[in-house]
């Protein structure tokens, strides 16, 4: 009975070491989902005008979920280091929910992906017509085009129906180069044609969202995949104490 005692108890801690570095690990990714949150609702939220006419609720959600797993996170190592059957279970019944919640977010985005790229299409034609340099809208079609160094939706010829452009002309956010391009130039189509950027803003961003979707897609999987692992070590380190328990009884 001693040996098998002693084999169970070595299981046991092993076991435990492993969900002890899971569980910091999985905090980490807490941490993680948190910080993104918070950059995307400081830095990106201005970019989110151009996806939907409604503010985002996902900077809030990630927010949310990097919080939740930051608690669950502590809770695992506290389990795991108390060693109580019902707290590793209740850990196991998180960790699952986090993973069915990866999983169909990562299957949504996967599925909507076009979706997505024609409410961008949308939004983004209508930025361009309703522009007037001063408004978020506006302001985020300037960095996008300044950033990206691109001009317009398919190219800078967007900017002809603009209502802005009879008066403004093109936004200086296309220009190749600044000290190149007078007002004049930009409120003539002919001239403005080789002083600005020639790539569309839509083609760009689409082409970059389609050529890293694998990459995206492979790490969304990849993390909600690995939930399967902490669920496992959860649930047969909770087995163990509650057999080696039953022995001592």
């Amino acid at each position: 009975m001693a040996p098998c005692r002693m084999e169970t108890r070595a299981m046991m801690l092993c076991l435990k070491t492993l969900l002890l570095l899971y569980s910091l690990v999985f905090w980490g990714t807490g941490v993680l989902l948190l910080a993104v949150g918070l950059w995307w609702s400081f830095m990106l939220n201005p970019y989110t005008l151009l996806i939907s006419n409604s503010p985002s609720i996902a900077p809030f959600i990630l927010m949310a979920t990097g919080g939740a797993i930051l608690l669950f996170g502590l809770f695992g190592c506290f389990a795991t280091w108390r060693g109580r059957p019902w707290m590793l279970k209740l850990y196991a019944v998180f960790l699952a929910l986090v993973f069915l919640i990866e999983l169909i977010a990562g299957i949504s985005g996967f599925i909507f992906r076009h979706e997505i790229k024609g409410t961008f299409l949308t939004t983004y034609s209508n930025a361009i017509f309703q522009y007037d340099g001063l408004d978020e809208q506006s302001l985020a079609v300037d960095d996008v085009q300044r950033r990206l160094h691109c001009c317009g939706v398919y190219n800078y010829s967007s900017w002809l129906s603009s209502s802005s452009f009879p008066l403004r002309g093109i936004p200086t956010s296309c220009c190749i180069s600044i000290t190149d391009c007078s007002g004049a130039d930009l409120r003539n189509a002919t001239r403005a044609a080789p002083k600005v950027y020639r790539e569309g803003c839509y083609d760009l961003v689409t082409t970059f969202i389609e050529s890293n979707m694998g990459i995206i897609a492979g790490v969304t999987f990849g993390i909600a995949f690995s939930q399967l692992i902490g669920v496992a070590l959860a649930c047969c380190l909770s087995q163990f104490i509650s057999s080696y328990l039953y022995e001592l009884v």
